[in-house]
């Protein structure tokens, strides 16, 4: 009897460890996150309003990769006519997309325009397809290395991650920069991988998970 008490015992401590790991894993149990200025970083912004609504780019691009955080879309991978999801769709490509539509830019005509103008840079592209070419993460990755700012990928080096910077993983995941950070100053990240939360600490696992290939800051390139 004693000994059927205290397998149950510690059945209940694995099964507890279990279900607090997989909450603490997603980002369901309370985790203090800092700003910036905890650190002494200065939170870069751009000199440019694009949109011309008042808000620079880089602010523009958090706030809409905040909104589709907010708005949790379905992980849902899938071709579309016309090339946009639902809004209540979506893949961690469609992250950045809509991010740089808060700002006043088409992802989509700005890949298709330079896929069109330079097909040896996208040598793996036999046929281009505007409704899933901005889509891809290895496009993106391609089109953000030829006309972005090219930053460090060393994440230690946290006063040069900025809130609205696009991160690229291996080349099969993008997502971008939040304002938040953790308690070493690791920012945020805001992504879509079909997880509960998409604004998360979690660079560094993914970082760990897949190595960040490409960290962009989205000023264009004349």
């Amino acid at each position: 009897m004693k000994k059927q008490k205290y397998c149950l015992q510690i059945l209940f401590f694995i099964t507890l460890f279990i279900v607090l790991y997989t909450l603490n894993y997603y980002g369901f149990l309370p985790k203090k996150s800092y700003t910036a200025e905890k650190f002494h970083i200065e939170t870069i912004t751009s000199d440019i309003d694009y949109n011309k609504n008042g808000i620079d780019d880089y602010t523009d691009i958090l706030n809409g990769a905040k909104k589709e955080a907010k708005r949790k879309p379905t992980y849902r991978s899938r071709y579309y006519e016309g090339g946009y999801p639902k809004d209540n769709e979506g893949v961690c490509t469609d992250v950045i997309w809509r991010a740089l539509k808060e700002a006043g830019y088409s992802l989509k005509d700005l890949v298709t325009e330079d896929i069109e103008n330079n097909p040896e840079a996208y040598p793996h592209i036999e046929k281009p397809d505007s409704n899933i070419d901005f889509r891809r993460v290895t496009n993106l990755k391609i089109y953000l290395k030829r006309n972005t700012k090219i930053l460090t990928n060393d994440i230690n080096r946290i006063e040069t991650w900025q809130p609205g910077d696009i991160v690229v993983f291996g080349n099969s995941h993008i997502g971008i920069i939040s304002d938040r950070r953790n308690k070493k100053g690791i920012p945020y990240l805001i992504h879509n991988a079909g997880q509960p939360l998409l604004e998360e600490d979690t660079l560094e696992r993914w970082n760990h998970r897949m190595k960040i290939t490409g960290h962009y800051r989205f000023l264009l390139k004349k």
